[in-house]
């Protein structure tokens, strides 16, 4: 049987991974500074993740949520704790697209409205619901576009408050730092604005955290550099370090009704496991400090550099934009200096999404490597 080919993938087959490396299956090692698309955030095979997976494994892997699984109940507490916020209930599922689903669901139900708002560039996930709140229409089929959707331009306070006027918003889901969509966030002036008009029109506000929460921009959450309140949180990507697992943060005014949501693997045994050891991992090794003062670090040797135009994202979600298209570039960092990087629909930015707990010295060797490829242009 043949795998459906819809991805355009490299010729090279990671068989082991440790702190930011993998190593191929030839031992061929490759400084990861993508993450596996943010994912992994403290570092690949991570003893302590990998004695919590195995300790688990060896009581009890997985029971549905027909019965209580303590281990939920341990994890809402952890992620109260490190995060930093409270009055919310956590609803756990499987991924990012899974929570986004979940959360433009909830909205729905407690506002009793059936249309979502949501920004030029955004990107929330690849399933049904979600496709028609994201800003790229080569991934929309004829059925995702039935869904009642609307677009405004991120940063457009005004554009947004004309749509809310109408009185049938549901939610408005944005992210703070956009990630697919290059890496740009608007200003604390726009999200206080975004929330006071959700506020007053009954909208439930979402934040899309999937990829910027859980310290990647050196903050737990992003939008806490902004000092709003959102309705709902959606989370994921970092928060297993590869083990699928997502979820949402709702506030508790946002009442639950039996059945209203439902999963069949979201918080099972492991997913809990694994989401409690990357918490405690992050909290014991300072990770969210390590993040916010890289960025410092990357901003020094980036400015040092007169290819790079401008440097985009805060903390370790670093976006370097060219004035030229990086494809090519990307392709000779991974097959020459073997360093893997990302792309955004910005064509011209590099993105830089690394572990956490990546050194400075692993930054020296990725700007070692860049200004060598850089001499081509």
């Amino acid at each position: 049987m043949d795998l459906f080919d819809v991805y355009p993938l490299y010729d090279i087959t990671p068989v082991k991974g440790e702190g930011a490396y993998v190593f191929d299956k030839d031992g061929n090692k490759y400084l990861d500074l993508y993450g596996g698309h943010a994912v992994i955030s403290i570092g690949h095979s991570h003893p302590a993740y990998v004695n919590a997976l195995t300790h688990q494994l060896r009581e009890i892997g997985f029971y549905s949520n027909s019965v209580k699984n303590p281990l939920q109940n341990e994890l809402a507490a952890k992620l109260e704790k490190v995060s930093g916020i409270n009055d919310y209930s956590l609803f756990l599922c499987n991924s990012g697209a899974e929570a986004n689903e979940n959360a433009l669901k909830l909205a729905s139900f407690h506002t009793g409205k059936d249309r979502v708002v949501y920004f030029e560039k955004a990107f929330h996930g690849r399933t049904s619901g979600v496709v028609a709140v994201t800003d790229n229409e080569a991934i929309k089929s004829p059925f995702n576009i039935g869904h009642n959707a609307t677009k405004v331009g991120f940063g457009d306070a005004e554009a947004l408050e004309a749509e809310l006027e109408h009185g049938d918003v549901a939610g408005v889901i944005f992210e703070v730092v956009q990630g697919v969509g290059g890496l740009d966030e608007a200003t604390t002036e726009f999200y206080l604005k975004v929330a006071e008009l959700c506020k007053s029109h009954n909208a439930v506000l979402i934040a899309d955290e999937v990829q910027a929460g859980y310290g990647r921009t050196g903050d737990f959450f992003a939008f806490q550099k902004h000092g709003i309140r959102p309705d709902i949180i959606s989370i994921a990507k970092g928060m297993g370090n590869g083990f699928p697992v997502g979820g949402i943060l709702i506030d508790k005014t946002i009442e639950p009704k039996y059945g209203m949501l439902g999963t069949t693997f979201g918080g099972n045994h492991l997913a809990c496991a694994a989401g409690i050891a990357v918490l405690e991992i992050i909290e014991k090794e300072k990770l969210i400090e390590n993040s916010k003062s890289l960025f410092e670090y990357v901003k020094e040797k980036a400015d040092k550099i007169p290819q790079i135009k401008n440097l985009k994202g805060r903390g370790l979600m670093i976006g370097l934009e060219f004035d030229f298209e990086v494809a090519e570039l990307r392709k000779e960092l991974l097959f020459r200096h073997q360093i893997f990087t990302g792309a955004a629909s910005n064509k011209k930015l590099l993105r830089i999404l690394p572990p956490l707990n990546i050194k400075k010295e692993q930054f020296d060797t990725f700007f070692k490597a860049l200004k060598i490829a850089l001499q081509n242009y």
